[in-house]
């Protein structure tokens, strides 16, 4: 048994459901070709005993044979069968058979009805020579004043076998045509309904091989393969997408680092021709060098961890959320504002909000949205930070602003406006402040304001006091 599981696992599916479907259809066909046998022989046998019922046994017949009993004269004999058997029962158990009859063995029924304790009995017996035959016995009487006999008439079954054996040889012919023709409906099927299953394998093939991710399969209807294949080709695009989202990303770090490096090498080797050639750089020149390259460094350093924050999956799992204090993020995020900016005014309106965050990753986003306010802000000028009652934190700045036709791009990756291209940045701080902010469930949008300059508005879902459970920094369960 457990090698034919086995057998029948290594078919292919069609092979599997096309035995499925002969096996299905031969049961029912059996199933309806031995109901219809039982049926019809139930049939033939209430309607044999039905004849029974109606059919009696002449008195001239039943006389004669009394008659040939009691003389001891030998029945003559007969050329054709009667229709059927007639015999008279004694009480003891005695028989005296028709001329034209054949014997049927007796059995007690009859010979209660000999005895007049039962009036007629139906019941199955056989001939002497074993044929089987359904008799009726009833008491007769014989003319108006003659006695009662018991009389049995039998009928053979033979007559209903006949058409029986040739009911069973039709089932079977039909029932073994039906499972040849289920056998090919089944494989037909099959392959038709596996059609675009072969289609859909043909094309995880093709993506396997070529890394095609381009591939679409036609998708029609709405039964379980269209959802199958209207779900590989969302994921053959979300691939695709991720695979040119990463090859852009590598492209676009490879540009941005280019440029540091760039002048990193150039000043170094400047260092290292003045060592080898023994030519001194005047104390100023060779200042202003070391100054380059710790700055290349930092912005090295600032472009590698930004790559690194983006490195991070774009899924909403930013690690275990707590409750924190918006109004605490932002000033210490302000701390660090004000030493990248000692020459501008921050004015600062905070009320308490509370929302569920990661305090780092909410603090560096935080940094990023007042580091370009600081950065284009003119020397001098204000910087207005405002978190409002209802969650809101704005940050105003009065530099040169965005051009409307920008503002769409300014969360790409990389992306950088023409007019900040000379400044120091790799373009990838407010990609990092939008990926935060949604990471929260909150909103963030540039606007340009009004006299000039931009806003920054950021809002986060929370509330102006903490859960009554814990204080700013209980952890979600």
């Amino acid at each position: 048994m457990t090698s034919l599981v086995h057998r029948l696992r290594t078919l292919p599916l069609r092979s599997r459901l096309a035995m499925l479907v002969a096996t299905t259809v031969a049961v029912a066909v059996a199933a309806a070709a031995v109901a219809c046998w039982l049926l019809t022989r139930a049939q033939l046998e209430a309607e044999l005993d039905n004849s029974l019922r109606s059919v009696s046994a002449p008195q001239n017949l039943v006389q004669e044979t009394l008659a040939r009993c009691a003389t001891g004269e030998a029945p003559p004999e007969t050329v054709n069968a009667p229709f059927a058997y007639i015999q008279i029962v004694g009480s003891d158990g005695s028989r005296c058979v028709d001329a034209s009859s054949q014997p049927v063995k007796v059995q007690s029924s009859d010979i209660a009805v000999a005895r007049g304790t039962e009036s007629s009995t139906l019941h199955s017996s056989t001939t002497d020579d074993g044929a089987p035959v359904r008799v009726r016995t009833a008491r007769v009487r014989i003319g108006p004043g003659g006695g009662q006999f018991a009389v049995s008439v039998s009928r053979p079954l033979s007559e209903i076998d006949t058409s029986l054996n040739r009911l069973a040889l039709l089932l079977l012919a039909v029932a073994g045509a039906g499972v040849v023709g289920a056998g090919a409906a089944g494989l037909w099927v099959a392959r038709t309904g596996l059609r675009p299953v072969d289609g859909l394998t043909r094309a995880v093939e093709h993506v396997a091989r070529t890394e095609d991710l381009g591939l679409r399969i036609p998708a029609e209807g709405e039964d379980e393969i269209a959802r199958l294949s209207r779900s590989f080709n969302s994921m053959t695009a979300a691939l695709a997408s991720s695979r040119d989202r990463q090859a852009q990303l590598i492209a676009d770090a490879g540009h941005e680092l280019r440029t540091p490096l760039t002048s990193l090498r150039t000043n170094v080797e400047l260092l290292a021709r003045s060592d080898e050639t023994g030519r001194a750089i005047p104390p100023e020149d060779r200042r202003a060098l070391m100054a380059s390259v710790k700055a290349q460094m930092t912005e090295l350093a600032s472009l590698i961890g930004d790559l690194q924050e983006l490195s991070r999956p774009d899924a909403p799992d930013p690690g275990p959320l707590q409750v924190v204090a918006l109004h605490t993020i932002v000033e210490s995020a302000l701390e660090r504002a004000r030493l990248r900016g000692p020459d501008l005014t921050i004015e600062v309106t905070l009320r308490p909000w509370y929302v569920r965050a990661e305090p780092a990753a909410l603090e560096r986003a935080l940094v990023n949205v007042l580091d370009n306010a600081v950065k284009f802000s003119p020397p001098g000028a204000a910087i207005e930070v405002a978190l409002s009652a209802y969650g809101e934190l704005t940050v105003r700045d009065h530099g040169p602003g965005i051009p409307a036709e920008e503002l769409p791009h300014v969360f790409e990756r990389f992306w950088r406006s023409p007019s900040a291209r000379a400044l120091p940045g790799s373009g990838l701080g407010l990609s990092i402040v939008a990926r935060t902010v949604q990471q929260t469930g909150g909103v963030i949008a540039l606007r340009p304001a009004a006299g000039g300059g931009t806003v920054a508005a950021i809002r986060i879902p929370g509330a102006a006091t903490p859960p009554p459970s814990g204080g700013a920094g209980a952890s979600r369960a």
